[in-house]
């Protein structure tokens, strides 16, 4: 994959609920974006917490914005001793729940935020997603 394009982004969103319902019997709320942060789709499940629209999309812009998951961040805001504020952008989240959407090239083509589940469910479910874009 070179794009995410929107039908891959709505194919994901999918995906991510389904596991949710599948693996936690709970509902999330899912946002994809592309490789600057912006949102290309989201879905709230009928039940998942309003707060986790917000939540999932800035899960999702940070992981697009930093390359990395929303994981990663907080182990090395913890690691250094440092703020989330500290990188100028009121829009990122150390919370996990992100994860950078890659091509095999190593290429970033977006990013998958969820939330609704606690951190390392969230963190779970995107994971997948970034796995499964990645084995093609």
């Amino acid at each position: 994959m070179q794009d995410l394009t929107l039908e891959h982004a709505q194919t994901l969103a999918q995906n991510a609920m389904a596991k949710a319902t599948k693996d936690y019997g709970r509902p999330i709320c899912v946002a994809v974006c592309d490789d600057k942060g912006f949102l290309l789709a989201f879905a709230r499940m009928a039940g998942a917490p309003v707060r986790s629209i917000r939540i999932s999309q800035g899960k999702a812009y940070t992981s697009a914005r930093l390359g990395v998951t929303t994981e990663a961040l907080l182990a090395r805001i913890h690691r250094e001793q440092i703020e989330v504020s500290y990188f100028c952008d009121p829009d990122l989240t150390a919370m996990p729940g992100g994860s950078p959407i890659k091509n095999s090239d190593g290429k970033l083509l977006g990013a998958i935020g969820v939330s609704g589940l606690t951190s390392a469910e969230d963190q779970t479910i995107t994971d997948a997603m970034a796995a499964a874009v990645l084995a093609g």
